[in-house]
């Protein structure tokens, strides 16, 4: 492959990115004093401020670098996670973010827990929000790994594991100083500059094609083995009964697992109120918008102008189309400016993450079921800041094993497990007030358990040759998204679980209590 650009300017680029958002971030940490300053930023953030942030914390690796790579490999296939991720916002404005913000505190455990026996279900959902996050994480590192790798033109396999560690370092370095006041800063910032660099590069692209799609799109076709058959369905997924049954998992996944993640539920507590919380989704929901109609113009015109064996060929696979896209039009300096905002994307995505985990295990675990509520605000973010280190340690681990991955496919996995786990327990806890604490337990445990089974011995582990183990077999599930049945089953056992268990008539004043709250407001954390 010939060379991308000078690697000393591109890593020029990304050692000044790093830096002054480390100062940031470092001048927000000198108002961290209490737990609620650490886990949600004193509430103190507009709904527009949280809705860029909203934006900043979801638009990641999968978003940036998967989906353009997607759409230049795939054509239409690839767009279609676009369309499942801006409608699945319906979901959070419709049905939680209200009734999330009136009836919690700092994690998704303080909803579940609201009217439940606290410590079974607060560990259940510590579980829970430690395996999805560990998953998203997985994503995250391997696009940063593949990011650099074409930043410095590393190809060797060792060499990008080394480069994935260096990298979650520096993560796990943004959470530890800034709690969620400076990672909110450090995601408004980059979804303020990627939303500029995606603007500037499809209109760049526009005018070089005299402002026509099509133009694009048929330079694109010439581009690509597949020829034409990319701007219709099923280049990726095909026409087979299976395939459309793995499409129509993947939809599933996509529109319910968004609202469904620990990390952007988090994003509720940090302004004031519900209505600031609904106006956040909607400034989310309009940035998405623009967001990903930009990934379409990028992605073919990476397929026009680079070309899909390009692409396939450089460190990274398809997440390196972007990057190449920038520096066939711009150069070597784009090339380090793209680099460094998809940088930042990764950068932003994985410390929410790593603050949602650490934050879940030290309030949910480790305050309110090993010290009974009783613990210490400074020991807690003790523990928080410790857990952030474990979770970055594991997930380095994991991003590298899952190197060269497509990162929206990994990425669809841990909406997959959020939806199984969270999406059926929140809606009943806010809305069925027959739901009880047995209820709530099979509704994560059932949900996650069968997600977790289905993807180890899915397609995507094993038995193909994208698998993450290529070389054996041991897979039985032919869907490579379990979404189509772990959803529907984690309802089903919350159903089931509550009908045949016995009622908790002391939690029948605490379920009218959370209902008054949920709707009105009256009685919320302000």
């Amino acid at each position: 492959m010939p060379t991308t650009g000078n690697p000393v300017l591109n890593l020029s680029v990304f050692a000044v990115f790093v830096l002054i958002t480390l100062y940031i971030v470092y001048r927000a940490s000198s108002r961290n004093v209490t737990a609620s300053d650490y886990y949600a930023a004193g509430s103190s953030f507009t709904g527009a401020q949280n809705g860029v942030a909203l934006s900043g914390d979801f638009l990641s690796a999968a978003s940036f670098l998967g989906i353009s790579g997607g759409i230049a490999a795939h054509g239409y296939d690839g767009f279609l996670y676009s369309v499942g991720w801006v409608v699945a916002w319906l979901v959070g404005l419709l049905l939680i973010a209200e009734g999330l913000r009136n009836t919690g505190r700092f994690t998704v455990g303080d909803v579940l827990a609201f009217r439940m026996r606290q410590r079974p279900v607060r560990a259940a959902a510590a579980n829970a929000t430690l395996v999805i996050s560990f998953f998203y994480m997985i994503a995250q590192m391997a696009g940063a790994g593949g990011l650099i790798a074409l930043l410095l033109n590393v190809t060797s396999k060792w060499g990008q594991a080394i480069l994935i560690a260096l990298v979650g370092m520096v993560m796990v370095l943004y959470v530890l100083v800034g709690g969620m006041k400076g990672t909110t800063w450090v995601q408004i910032i980059k979804a303020v500059l990627l939303l500029l660099c995606v603007t500037l590069m499809s209109v760049f692209l526009l005018g070089k094609f005299g402002f026509s799609l099509s133009a694009i799109m048929q330079q694109a076709t010439e581009n690509n083995k597949l020829g034409e058959a990319v701007l219709d369905p099923g280049a990726k997924y095909g026409f087979s009964a299976m395939s459309k049954l793995d499409f129509v998992s993947l939809a599933l996944s996509l529109v319910l697992g968004i609202a469904s993640l620990p990390h952007v539920l988090m994003r509720f507590y940090t302004v004031p109120n519900a209505s600031e919380a609904r106006r956040s989704v909607v400034w989310a929901t309009w940035t998405m918008v623009i967001f990903y109609l930009c990934t379409l113009v990028i992605g073919f015109g990476a397929m026009a102008l680079v070309g899909t064996d390009k692409i396939a060929a450089a460190p990274g696979g398809e997440n390196s189309a972007a990057p190449l896209l920038a520096f066939e039009i711009g150069g070597a300096v784009l090339l380090g400016i793209v680099s460094a905002v998809a940088f930042a994307t990764i950068l932003a995505v994985v410390a929410g993450l790593t603050l949602a985990a650490s934050a879940s295990f030290a309030h949910d675990v480790y305050a309110n079921v090993i010290k009974r509520g009783n613990a210490e605000p400074r020991r807690e973010i003790r523990v928080a800041r410790l857990t952030a280190v474990v979770v970055g340690i594991l997930s380095i681990i994991g991003g590298i094993a899952a190197n060269g991955q497509n990162v929206a496919f990994l990425v669809s996995l841990a909406l997959a497990l959020a939806a199984s786990a969270n999406l059926s327990t929140i809606l009943y806890t806010i809305f069925w007030r027959r739901f009880n604490t047995i209820g709530t337990l099979w509704s994560i445990y059932g949900g996650l358990g069968s997600c977790l089974v289905l993807i180890i011995f899915s397609p995507v582990m094993s038995g193909a040759k994208t698998s993450i183990f290529p070389d054996i077999d041991f897979a039985w599930f032919p869907l490579g998204n379990p979404g189509l049945v772990s959803i529907p089953f984690s309802f089903l056992c919350g159903f089931l679980a509550t009908i045949f268990s016995k009622r908790e008539p002391e939690m029948t004043a605490k379920a009218a209590e959370m209902e008054v709250r949920a709707i009105s407001g009256i009685g919320a954390r302000t």
